[in-house]
């Protein structure tokens, strides 16, 4: 878990994304992703502010920032969630999703470590499994950094 003695050191890198977080940068809440969302007005773009907002709330703990052009959502400095918009789909995805029990199937990606789900305009959606998803990975995250 050399990824996250460096999160806990208030400085981390993801090999696989090069995500780095510094706690210095971390905000509850970020203007930045607010202006994100406004540029990515739309359908696409209200898929993502539905999905960011269930991340935002999974705890008081949880931080945003904006990193590689998206939004992403952190425990202290340990991220945990992410979306981003493309030109016809929206990604959720998740920073350990590959260790993320996933009953219905969602996610995809074949990294180590991330995984996403895929949304769309006229893509079914499954909205129950989602939100699980996003709250198991907020609690697994949680128990990444508690437990070292």
């Amino acid at each position: 878990m050399k990824t996250l003695a460096l999160f806990e050191a208030g400085k981390a890198s993801d090999d696989e994304n090069g995500l780095c977080c510094d706690s210095t940068a971390l905000s509850r809440r970020d203007a930045a992703i607010d202006a994100w969302m406004k540029e990515h007005a739309g359908e696409l773009g209200a898929i993502a502010h539905q999905w960011f907002q269930v991340m935002r709330k999974c705890g008081d703990e949880v931080r945003e920032l904006l990193h590689d052009g998206c939004p992403v959502v952190c425990l202290g400095d340990a991220p945990f969630g992410y979306v981003n918009v493309f030109a016809s789909h929206v990604n959720v995805g998740f920073f350990h999703g590959a260790a993320l029990p996933d009953p219905a199937r969602l996610l995809q990606g074949t990294g180590k470590f991330m995984r996403h789900v895929k949304l769309g305009p006229g893509m079914a959606t499954n909205a129950a499994a989602l939100s699980r998803l996003i709250n198991t990975a907020y609690s697994d995250i949680k128990a990444r950094v508690e437990n070292g």
